[in-house]
């Protein structure tokens, strides 16, 4: 009988799933409602403990019953006495999709599964993305200033905005979030290539795929750049000074991926000096980002808390895949986005 670690409301929510998939598997499931409010799980508890889903309300919170926001520390330390420490467990399913945190590789060293939410927020931080980028094309970073002023302050002959039409777009990292990121862009116009490491697939609605060995020769025909690969050692620091210098003057940036894949200050003097138009930047060095920096007060860059992703459906899709997983788990069938080390 697998014992499994839930959230209240995700058992709350899906109890008529979990006894569904349990009936489909000749199996029952002993549920540990995860109690945030104490310290540690009792060690008779956290020993048996096979197979844990850190749900979005463990890791952000959640709404209480008068409608307020009850804010969980993430990754609250009793949530992983089980899973690093118990010799019988097996599975984790986290919601987000990066493993980029070094606590999914020490519970993978160990013989234990990761699968991540991969996917579920692709469409919202696209939506956002794009928001973004009409944004800075469009006019906007001059008229939000000129609203609050209560100034009349119109946009004509050289101030106007160039059009989007016939300019490129270079997406690095082609997965989800590009996949839904690149045909919105070109219906507005935009030429879009991608960069990745893989070749060319028939699904893909790139105009080009380069692999990344490439870059230094897109940059100089780059009016956008988006991030949105993960963090490794091969992209950390990937958008450095040298790289932002063959961008042209005037394009611009879109950082939905991780903080270091781009590096910060290069990234501030090139925004200073003019070299680049603007920057839409969902991530950061240091999050929260310290009140001291510049980004904050630059008036063509915009930036988001990490949250360019928020939507009303995340939770459920996300708790979808574990659903469907734990029936796939039960069967003896591959994981759906299964991390490797």
């Amino acid at each position: 009988m697998p014992t499994l670690m839930l959230s209240y409301k995700f058992i709350d929510e899906n109890a008529a799933r979990l006894e569904a998939i349990a009936k489909a598997n000749n199996t029952t499931f002993d549920l540990v409602r995860l109690n945030t409010k104490v310290e540690h799980l009792p060690e008779e508890v956290a020993s048996k403990i096979d197979i844990a889903y850190l749900s979005r309300d463990i890791r952000f919170g959640s709404l209480s019953a008068t409608g307020h926001y009850v804010q969980v520390p993430e990754a609250c330390p009793h949530f992983f006495d089980p899973v690093v420490k118990s010799k019988g467990f097996n599975w984790l399913q986290i919601s987000s999709a990066g493993i980029d945190q070094p606590i999914y590789g020490k519970i993978m060293a160990r013989g234990a599964r990761v699968s991540t939410g991969a996917g579920t927020h692709a469409e919202p931080i696209a939506q956002t993305a794009i928001g973004a980028l009409l944004m800075l094309s469009r006019g906007f970073m001059s008229w939000q200033p000129a609203q609050r002023a209560h100034k009349w302050d119109a946009l004509r002959d050289a101030r106007a905005p160039k059009d989007l039409r016939g300019q490129t777009m270079v997406i690095v990292g082609v997965g989800s979030i590009g996949g839904y990121t690149a045909p919105i862009a070109k219906a507005l116009g935009l030429k879009v290539i991608g960069v990745r490491r893989s070749p060319r697939r028939a699904d893909d609605v790139v105009d080009e795929i380069v692999h990344p060995s490439k870059l230094d020769e897109l940059l100089p025909r780059t009016d956008w750049l988006m991030l949105c690969c993960p963090l490794s050692e091969e992209t950390r620091g990937l958008i450095d000074a040298r790289r932002l210098a063959l961008m042209p003057i005037g394009s611009h940036l879109l950082n939905v991926a991780r903080g270091p894949v781009v590096v910060e200050k290069d990234l501030i003097a090139a925004l200073t000096g003019g070299h680049l138009g603007g920057a839409y930047l969902d991530v950061f060095e240091t999050e929260p980002l310290p009140t001291e920096s510049p980004l904050w007060d630059m008036p063509n860059v915009i930036c988001t808390p990490h949250n360019s992703s928020t939507s009303d459906g995340n939770d459920r899709r996300a708790g979808e895949i574990f659903l469907n997983n734990l029936d796939r788990y039960l069967k003896g069938q591959p994981l759906v986005n299964e991390a490797k080390l």
